[in-house]
This record gives structure tokens, C-alpha cells and sequence, in this order.
């Protein structure tokens, strides 16, 4: 479904939108991509957007991708609006990002609405993401290729099991909705990117923090911290971290360049779909390789943070985003 969703996108952006932005003729274009994981080095999200780069390459319509890794072009927390605006064209973007200017974006890093990377999968096909690529497509964007990260808990004082264990920790919470649990729980909020973290655990300004499985083994964060909760069965984080386009950039290219980015971005979800659960994996090798401790949550104590992110995270939502209780409840639908 989401295969033809996407030739229909492409359809009704190629005449431009009102007014009429022309496509642009059948001459070299060269797209900017812009990300904050590093690149070269085996990340699965910087791999996404290569895959795209090179697939539209090989399929010799006239059109590049320069990919920019490691925040080189735009910081992290900027790129939403370059993306909006036309100045960026491409970015593997971690949506939640940009909750302060769509707020029911920090739907898709709620803590507990996800669970497991079945359950993701899942939730691409669901009213719930129809309701989120409406609200992406109506700020000037839309998806290439869907992506759903896991994520976990990390400390430098111990292990976080319990909402116990972050009282009075300082925690880098990676968006609002995990920041208003942490807080709930007693933890006290440092607000950074996931590229910041090293740095702010490295210095005592941070003593815990919430990422990606992928960012805690890109970012080296084994060498800072003495155990992390992995996601195991019981996974409270997940982030939704699609590879996104401007709009405007998209509208301008010819049909046969907007078929072969569509194509290429269904290439790297495929890619991204069979990685993710590796990511996983991958992190807890390295973390144990390096000395740190791996544990995961029992559903008792799962069910102990789903209470604690009722009371805070979901109650903030639901009163503060139009709708936002309709949207939880349309994710919480999907078994």
C-alpha cells in the first residue's frame, strides 16, 4: 500500500504545487543530504541514505546526491526547517526532533507505544502513521523510506530498571515525551542532541541518557557509562527516524527522477527493516566487549514505567496536542 501511496505522491507533486514550480529540465541535478550520525563507519542511518544516493545514481536520470554525515551541513535540531523551507533536500531525521513545531510528531518517541520491531512494522500500515505522513506532507515534506530505531537507557552511577533508579540522576532525554517520564520519575532533564552526549557524560553534565541502540555504539557511549538497559522484550524506547525530502525540492525534479528516488528510498526501508533488529545486537556485543553491564526489563518492570509515563507523557500529550489522545489510542489499536 505504502509502494503506490508513494507513486501517487509522486504523481500530484510533479505538477508543482499552486502557482506552479516547473520541474526541472533533464540536466545534472545534485541533491544535498544532511545528517548527525556518522558517516563511513557502518551506521545503519547514514547506510540509508548512501543506498539512496547510490540507487539514483545507477539509474542514470540525471540526478546526485551529496551526502553530508556527521552535522557538517546543518546541526541537528536545524534541519526540520530546512527541510521545510527548501534549503536542505534530504535528511535521515529523527522526527521527534521537530515536535516543537508539529507537536503531535512526539507521538512516534512515546514511551511504550512500540514495544518490539514486529510491532513497528506493524504500525507503518496503521491509521496512526497515515495520520503522521499527513501532518509531515502538510509542513512542505514528505517520506522517502520509513525507519523505526529501538533505543535504550544508559547510566554512569548503575543500571535503570526501575523509575527509582533515575531519581535525582541527571538524564539527556533524546525528546518531551521521554524527558516529562524522566522528570515524573524524579530525574533531573539535560537537553541535547544524541552527537552532544559523549561530551556531556564525558564532563559530568550529564550522568544518564535515553538514544538509538545505533547512537550508543556510534557515539562510543560504552566508554562512558557502567550499564545500560537494552530492549530485550520489553523495549520503552522507540523512535521513528524516517529519510525525509523537502517537498519543494521533490516537486521540481522530472518524473523520472522522482520514480527513481521513490524507488531507491523503498531500497533502503527494505535495507533499514533487516538492520534494525541487528542494531540491537550489535549494541549489546560492544557494551559487554567493553566491560559495561547489559540488562533488560522484566514486564513487572515495564509495566511499572508504562504507569509513570501514563501519569506524565501521555497525560501531557493528550492535553496539549489537538487530537493527541485520538492518536495514542490509534497506535495503541495496533496489536
Amino acid at each position: 500500500m505504502r509502494w503506490y501511496r508513494r507513486l501517487a505522491l509522486a504523481a500530484a507533486l510533479a505538477a508543482g504545487p499552486a502557482g506552479g514550480i516547473p520541474a526541472v529540465a533533464d540536466a545534472q541535478v545534485t541533491l544535498r543530504a544532511s545528517h548527525q550520525f556518522p558517516g563511513g563507519k557502518g551506521d545503519a542511518r547514514d547506510e540509508m541514505v548512501q543506498i539512496i544516493a547510490r540507487e539514483v545514481k545507477a539509474a542514470n536520470v540525471g540526478l546526485d546526491i551529496q551526502v553530508f554525515p556527521g552535522a557538517s551541513l546543518f546541526k541537528p535540531n536545524d534541519q526540520w526547517n530546512a527541510l521545510a523551507n527548501g534549503q536542505l533536500d534530504i535528511s535521515s531525521f529523527p522526527l521527534d526532533y521537530a515536535s516543537g513545531k508539529v507537536r503531535a510528531f512526539g507521538a512516534t518517541l512515546m514511551p511504550g507505544l512500540v514495544r518490539n520491531h514486529e510491532r513497528a512494522q506493524r504500525l507503518n500500515e496503521s491509521p496512526f502513521m497515515q495520520d503522521i505522513r499527513a501532518r509531515v506532507e502538510k509542513a512542505n515534506v514528505v517520506v522517502l523510506a520509513d525507519a523505526w530505531l529501538a533505543g535504550a537507557v544508559a547510566s554512569k552511577r548503575g543500571c535503570v530498571r526501575t523509575p527509582a533508579d533515575v531519581q535525582g540522576v541527571k538524564i539527556r532525554s533524546a525528546g518531551p515525551t521521554f524527558a516529562s517520564m524522566w522528570q515524573q520519575a524524579g530525574g533531573s532533564i539535560v537537553s541535547i542532541p544524541s552527537n552532544e552526549v559523549y561530551n556531556a557524560l564525558q564532563t559530568g553534565v550529564a550522568e544518564a541518557t535515553d538514544t538509538s541502540t545505533g547512537s550508543f555504539v556510534s557515539f562510543r557511549l560504552y566508554e562512558q557509562v557502567k550499564c545500560i538497559t537494552a530492549p530485550g522484550d520489553n523495549a520503552l524506547w522507540f523512535m521513528y527516524q524516517p529519510v525525509l525530502m523537502s517537498k519543494r525540492s521533490f516537486a521540481r525534479l522530472t518524473k523520472p527522477q522522482q520514480e527513481a528516488l521513490l524507488a531507491a528510498g523503498k531500497k533502503a526501508e527494505v535495507f533499514f527493516n533487516g538492520a534494525s533488529k541487528d542494531l540491537d545486537q550489535q549494541m549489546i556485543e560492544v557494551f559487554k566487549k567493553n566491560n559495561v553491564e547489559v540488562v533488560t526489563l522484566t514486564a513487572a518492570e515495564y509495566d511499572a514505567w508504562i504507569k509513570v509515563a501514563q501519569e506524565s507523557s501521555y497525560k501531557e500529550f493528550a492535553a496539549e496536542v489537538p487530537d493527541g489522545k485520538a492518536l495514542i489510542d490509534k497506535a495503541l489499536a495496533v496489536k
